[in-house]
């Protein structure tokens, strides 16, 4: 029979133990990370690698607040329920102090509700929709990447220079791809009056009909082709479009074409011409980037695409958030946040306190083949910074707040 003593003694062993196990739990700072990995290889192997790196680098220099980040990562499978079930599971059981990721835009608008709802931060790294800093927008929600208003504004006043008259627009049929091509059309519009819009395409998902979608294209006989397919369904379009010859005389400004997560698949079949924004990381010769590109070969023997800039600069901004609120509480996170500058293999980014997005720019440029690979070439770098609607704007997008 277990006398008394010997039970106090057990449980006091217990406690200890649970307590050292704790204290030594408390000598990192848990991250959860939520992305979409078995959904979007291409891009998503590389920025897992990018905030890899940035998590040893922050790590060897002591880490933050005296403490090891430590990342806990999930895939969502691409699908919001998903993404809201790990969310659930990492702060529940792994006890993770902070959320970040996110690829697709359904799933990170799943996510931004979800951190409105719990009261905890979370920084979309990747997803483009302009809903998660303005009309889904919250004190606890910010974004990295350029949105895709951004990054249309961008390339809008390339399309403009062309004087096409009739366009064609493709596009992937949710979220993202209906925001950009409606920011498009707003935009075109208003630099172009007499601009018509002859042909549009909305395709499944990662399950576009190429030829059904080509023939429809030209068909309809435009001047010019806006396309925001992106990964395999830009695969399949690219191929069956010069097949057919769609691309023939005609010009083609497309979203993220330029990004080697997508361009490099296509090798020799590479379209040329074609404006795009992207990540010329080979040719890009500031100081930020050669640093970034060195440690990165150095430590995958790889080089870098834009989602290890993404996954890079989104693991650093958290840091550096950490360290200027002092805590990883969500509000004084979401405080230090406001107005947070970071240093990216870009050049130095800030995140914006009139709607939480970042100044994170994107480089655009035309498209080539060289040694029977896509490349970029005649290419500037936009900051994000300049391609924002007014204040009053913003404000009247987030007034549901």
């Amino acid at each position: 029979m277990t006398t008394r003593a010997g039970w106090i003694t057990r449980l006091t062993v217990s406690m200890t133990f649970s307590l050292a196990a704790f204290g030594a739990g408390a000598q990192t700072i848990k991250l959860g990370e939520i992305n979409s990995y078995k959904a979007q290889p291409a891009f998503l192997g590389p920025y897992k690698n990018g905030w890899n790196l940035a998590l040893e680098q922050v790590n060897a220099a002591g880490g933050v607040l005296g403490k090891q980040l430590e990342v806990v990562s999930r895939d969502d499978n691409g699908n919001p329920g998903d993404a809201i079930r790990v969310a659930q599971e990492l702060i529940a059981g792994e006890q993770v102090q902070l959320l970040f990721g996110g690829f697709l835009s359904n799933t990170g608008l799943a996510l931004t509700d979800f951190a409105k709802q719990k009261k905890i931060f979370f920084l979309a790294a990747e997803p483009l929709t302009d809903k998660i800093v303005w009309a889904d927008g919250n004190k606890y929600t910010y974004r990295l990447r350029p949105s895709t208003y951004m990054q249309v504004a961008m390339l809008v006043p390339e399309a403009a220079k062309l004087k096409k008259k009739r366009w064609a627009l493709v596009y992937p049929n949710y979220e993202y791809g209906q925001s950009a091509v409606a920011t498009f059309k707003k935009l075109l519009t208003a630099a172009q009056p007499d601009v018509e819009f002859v042909a549009e395409q909305a395709t499944p998902l990662g399950k576009v009909d190429a030829g059904a979608v080509t023939q429809a294209l030209a068909d309809a006989k435009p001047d010019a082709i806006f396309n925001v397919l992106f990964g395999a369904d830009l695969g399949k379009f690219v191929r069956e479009g010069n097949t057919r010859g769609l691309f023939k005389d005609r010009s083609v400004v497309s979203l993220l074409t330029g990004e080697p997560d997508y361009l490099d698949p296509l090798g020799a079949e590479a379209p040329g011409g074609w404006i795009v924004t992207g990540y010329p990381w080979y040719s890009i010769d500031t100081p930020a980037n050669k640093k970034f590109v060195d440690a990165y070969q150095a430590k995958y023997h790889d080089y870098p695409r834009l989602g290890s800039v993404v996954g890079y600069s989104a693991l650093m901004s958290i840091a550096a958030g950490i360290k200027k609120a002092g805590s990883t509480d969500p509000d004084k996170l979401a405080a230090a946040f406001k107005g947070l500058g970071v240093e990216t293999p870009f050049g130095p980014i800030t995140y914006r306190a009139q709607d939480n997005q970042s100044t994170m720019g994107a480089y655009i440029g035309v498209t080539g083949v060289k040694d029977g690979k896509g490349v970029m070439t005649s290419y500037r770098y936009i900051d994000g910074a300049s391609v924002q609607p007014s204040d009053a704007e913003v404000k009247k997008l987030r007034a549901a707040e």
